[in-house]
């Protein structure tokens, strides 16, 4: 039946239906995780390991379930579950802002190092060099300028210093892995475009872009993971509140009365990592549905 269908949807159908495989996958790695958990609870009562294996320190999985439904605070209606979910969607939006910005940033770099070779020469050591500062000492810098930064009624804020500290984690992988797509395509290819007398620009569009699809789905895949290390990381450094970064922090100092919170925001955490990896799928599908079936495997 399958077959009756136009090639492009064919493809986005093989791509749905690995995205579900990939998905039951996830599952059954989750599942593993939770054994292996318990597992390592139940050896450490038998014989003496080199961690900590209580239930202050590791908490039974059902313990972390039933902690999520427990009030936030004494008298509260709001439950953990419900804060960590409010934070994950707050911190979620806030690396999606800093990853559209990173990936039109990383995107534009790579357009004009592949246009101009001096450009490439001169900016991507830079690019590179870039990633070697740490976020930690980069973020009060960040907000210490930024607070500074007003145009007209715009006035830069904590808000705008973290999807900043997302973007600049994610333009790397983006401005890297674009370059090198690309530069794909082969001599034979540049010149059968020069004999079309097409200018820069069209062999931009008709030859460079398509063949650098591949390599963009897997930068955008680390840029979107970057973004989002990025806003937890800025989170905790400048003490933005309201997302899952410093709700991990807070719910860490409860790490005696309450252990169960701290891992139900982690968990918060890892899912909007998830999240983030599967909106990029998304646009894989949409890049690759009408590729020949070499190139978007």
């Amino acid at each position: 039946m399958t077959s009756a269908l136009p090639p492009g949807r064919r493809r986005s159908l093989r791509a749905l239906r690995t995205t579900a495989v990939s998905a039951m996958w996830a599952l059954a790695g989750v599942g593993l995780v939770v054994l292996m958990w318990e597992a390592v609870k139940v050896i450490g009562l038998l014989i003496p390991l080199p961690l900590n294996t209580d239930d202050l320190a590791m908490p039974h999985v059902w313990t972390m379930i039933a902690g999520a439904a427990q009030p936030e605070v004494r008298g509260s209606t709001t439950t953990v579950a419900e804060a960590v979910l409010a934070a994950s969607l707050y911190s979620l939006s806030l690396a999606l802002g800093g990853f559209v910005i990173g990936v039109t940033v990383g995107l534009l770099l790579a357009v004009i190092m592949q246009r101009f070779s001096f450009a490439e020469r001169g900016l991507l050591p830079f690019v590179i060099a870039s990633q070697t500062v740490p976020l930690i000492a980069l973020a009060p810098l960040i907000v210490g300028i930024g607070n500074r930064i007003s145009i007209g009624p715009l006035q830069w804020n904590t808000t705008a210093s973290v999807m900043f500290i997302a973007a600049y984690l994610a333009f790397f992988p983006l401005s890297v892995g674009a370059l090198r797509g690309l530069q794909a395509p082969t001599a034979t290819h540049i010149e059968l475009m020069r004999s079309y007398a097409a200018t820069p620009g069209q062999t931009l569009r008709a030859l460079r872009f398509p063949a650098s699809v591949p390599y963009l789905v897997t930068a955008l895949k680390v840029s979107a993971a970057a973004s989002v290390v990025g806003t937890l990381v800025a989170e905790i450094s400048i003490g933005r509140r309201g997302g899952i970064g410093r709700l991990v922090l807070e719910y860490a100092r409860e790490m005696t009365a309450s252990p169960a919170k701290v891992y139900v925001a982690v968990a918060g955490a890892i899912a909007v990592g998830l999240l983030a990896a599967a909106l990029v799928t998304l646009i894989d599908v949409a890049l690759t549905r009408n590729l020949p079936k070499e190139l978007a495997a």
